[in-house]
């Protein structure tokens, strides 16, 4: 017998409710996460990379690039890929608006909440409120994520 699924039942669209909550990992935006960004984003910005360059800028040390405040709303980090393994056909869609600066060092909390549930015929989409938090429980990003994912097989 293959217990490689440990007899984990994946879940469909019909088993998502307004409301279901996905915490993320908390991340501290170290040195070390600016500059793998750099290398992964190509973007050069001394905003992002320049101490004193964002001094000048008024700012108090380097400003995290927005898409590095968006990927820690990336939903791998939690327990959805492993709920929907079965049924998930994809990231459909991303949004969002960077509300306040991040800089290197800050602590982000970010998490994920089933906002809306669009039916389909055989497939229906998980849109998710996506929010990020920083050390002072401040909002620093909002946007959202939307997830097509498979209904359950009917079986008549």
């Amino acid at each position: 017998m293959n217990n490689s699924k440990k007899n984990k039942i994946s879940k469909y669209f019909e088993d998502f409710s307004i409301g279901d909550n996905y915490q993320l990992p908390s991340r501290t935006q170290t040195s070390a996460i600016f500059s793998m960004f750099q290398v992964a984003s190509g973007d050069n910005d001394p905003i992002h990379y320049d101490k004193e360059f964002c001094k000048k800028k008024g700012h108090s040390e380097m400003l995290a690039h927005g898409m590095q405040v968006l990927i820690q709303t990336a939903a791998g980090a939690g327990s959805f890929p492993s709920e929907v393994r079965d049924s998930l056909l994809g990231l459909i869609e991303v949004s969002g608006k960077m509300l306040k600066p991040v800089y290197r060092e800050d602590t982000l909390y970010p998490e994920l909440i089933v906002s809306n549930l669009i039916s389909q015929n055989k497939t229906g989409i998980i849109e998710m409120k996506a929010l990020v938090n920083n050390q002072y429980n401040i909002l620093v990003f909002e946007g959202f994520h939307k997830y097509l994912v498979k209904k359950k097989v009917n079986d008549n």
